[in-house]
Formats: structure tokens, sequence, C-alpha cells
């Protein structure tokens, strides 16, 4: 079987038999992604799942007009894990809030066929809907559980793992309605993160100093989705190093 001739940083793709790349590549189109690009919409149907080549996608769930953050996609994954599990409405909006890639689409009923003609497919697909579920369970114990310097830090840290390099383009205002707190209490965060050097904060950088001190100020919040995605898909994320 030939391999694949798209070349792709997406991991869950890379991860595919060469089998099933032969069977998705010839129906993936690539996309520009800019901040703010709305890739799923709360109730709406899921036209295409997006396997993100750069930046970072986050699903938030809404409610009147608070949004909360309940994941983060990027390289490691695909957007639409409702479709992916049978349901084809969106219960999360899901939008780019670090620009700088691409991704790979396909569309839904697409991949709904392919899944059942391939049960290696069908299984990987499985198996990414559950890390993400995890995720998203760490996020509600982040929320529920931790002070705000543990949720930031823990954030601070997805993020890292899914972009290139140290800087992270973020506002405060967007990082407030990430981790559910006032825009205020964020900025005094993020001076005291910078003031331990574990962190540099400018007008709209964020950039990672001592990825260390983060982990240990994350605590139990971060690790145990990227574990079980290193252990089941593929090999993800920075090491404590920084590497």
């Amino acid at each position: 079987m030939a391999k694949s001739t798209i070349q792709t940083p997406n991991l869950l793709l890379r991860a595919l038999s060469d089998a099933d790349r032969a069977l998705i590549d010839p129906l993936l189109s690539r996309t520009d992604l800019q901040r703010e690009t709305v890739l799923a919409r709360v109730g709406e149907p899921t036209a295409r799942l997006f396997f993100i080549e750069g930046g970072v996608a986050s699903s938030v769930a809404i409610e009147g007009s608070t949004k909360t953050e309940v994941g983060l996609i990027g390289i490691d994954g695909v957007t639409g894990v409702n479709a992916v599990l049978g349901d084809d409405l969106s219960s999360f909006e899901t939008f780019m809030q670090v620009y700088g890639g691409t991704a790979l689409s396909i569309r839904t009923q697409d991949m709904r066929r392919l899944m059942a003609q391939s049960p290696s497919l069908r299984e990987i697909m499985t198996v990414y809907a559950h890390v993400f579920m995890v995720q998203i369970s760490y996020a509600l114990v982040a929320c529920a559980q931790h002070l705000m310097e543990a949720r930031l830090a823990r954030w601070l840290l997805m993020c890292h793992d899914r972009v290139e390099g140290d800087g992270i383009a973020l506002t405060h205002e967007f990082m407030a309605v990430m981790i559910a707190a006032q825009r205020s209490g964020v900025t005094m965060t993020l001076h005291s993160l910078e003031g331990a050097g574990m962190i540099r904060s400018t007008r709209g950088l964020v950039t990672i100093r001592d990825r260390t001190k983060l982990v240990e100020l994350a605590g139990s919040s971060y690790g145990i989705p990227e574990r079980r995605y290193s252990a089941l898909i593929a090999p993800f994320g920075k090491t404590a190093a920084g590497g």
C-alpha cells in the first residue's frame, strides 16, 4: 500500500495506518484558519470535521452570554467529536483562539462512511473521542477544585503543547473567558507568574519561560489527558524541560 502523499503535522492523521490514510486522504481539503474562525456552532449540524494543523481551537459551552471553555484542539486532534460519536448537532461552539495554521477538513458524511468501512479507522477516532472527553472532565475539575493560578497554568501549558515555540498570542480578555475569571484577576495572576519567572507577558503575547514551574503550579489539573493521548494515540506535548 502506497504511503500518503499529504504531509501534515496533525498527530491524529499521522497515527492512522497506511490503509486508512489511503481511504481518507483523497477526501481531505486544506483550509486556512484565522483567529476567531468558527468551526462549529451550538445546535447546528456538524457538516465538516477539521484536523487542525496549526494554532489552537477552543470548544466552549454557552449559557446566555457566558462562555466556558471545555476543551482545546490543536495538532493533536479534530473538531466534531459529537459527529464521530453519532450526534449530528454540536453541543459546543468551536473556534480558533490562537491562529497561525491550517486544517485538513472532510465532510462528516464521508468520515462516517469511511468509519463504517474501516474498523481500524473507527477505533482510533473513537479512542480520540474518549481522550477528548477526559480533557473535558479535567477542565471541569480545574474550575471546581483549583485556584485561578493553577487554572491559568494548566491552560497555558495546554496551549504551549499545541503551538510551535514558546510564544502564545493571547489577550487578557480572552484568557479571562477561557478560565472563567475576571480580566483584572487574570492580569494580576499573570503578573504573579511573571514575577515567579514562569512566563513573560507583553501586550497580546505570553512567552513560556519555565515550564517545569508551571507544571508544578497546575498540579493534578494538568497531565492526565495528555498522558492518555500519548499512551493511546501518539507521543504528544512538550516535556517539562521545555523540549
